[in-house]
């Protein structure tokens, strides 16, 4: 006869699992002390916010639009939306991420300094993300690009051997296509 324990409950062999990236819409009541309520969530149970945006949407309705990006193990991910769901001011929590009708996109300005060809090789690449100028000296420009996290990313890798200086996000920014609404 064999000791085998049964399978505990409460067993963490899902740490070895990778994590992922998974983005959060919440929809709540825009109400005092709602992102307090939020925010406290993550900490208290020690997840971390890779990304936060939160803005009215409905003045009539008193809802606002809550994105969230963060990083866990399946698991962990699972009981983030379960408790997401579960506050009281939550109205409608959706996966981004998962939904194939889900889209991402961030703002980013990000500052360069650049004489000669540095400054050159710049505004060559970008042109190639689409990233606008709004703002120039002698030395530096100010540049305006959006796109999905993964551009921006690669936006700000290309500049830092160019004369990065300073980066400014918004955070992620997500909706989904269709005519439906969170």
């Amino acid at each position: 006869m064999t000791d085998v324990q049964p399978a505990s409950v409460y067993d963490l062999a899902h740490e070895d699992e990778p994590e992922s990236l998974a983005t959060y819409a919440v929809l709540v009541d825009n109400e005092p002390g709602v992102l307090h309520r939020l925010v406290g969530l993550f900490a208290a149970r020690g997840y971390n916010i890779e990304s936060l945006t939160v803005a009215e949407t409905d003045r009539r309705a008193h809802t606002s639009r809550v994105t969230i990006v963060t990083r866990g193990t399946p698991q962990v991910l699972a009981q983030i939306e379960a408790q997401l769901q579960k506050m009281v001011s939550t109205r409608h929590v959706q996966d981004v991420t998962r939904d194939p009708n889900g889209l991402e996109r961030e703002l980013a300005l990000v500052k360069v300094r650049g004489v000669g060809g540095d400054r050159v090789e710049a505004l060559r690449v970008s042109d190639i993300f689409r990233a606008r100028v709004i703002d120039t000296t002698a030395e530096s420009f100010v540049f305006e690009v959006t796109g999905a996290p993964s551009k921006i990313d690669s936006f700000v890798e290309l500049m830092r051997p160019l004369g990065l200086v300073e980066v400014s996000r918004t955070g992620v920014l997500s909706i989904q296509r269709g005519v439906e609404a969170l």
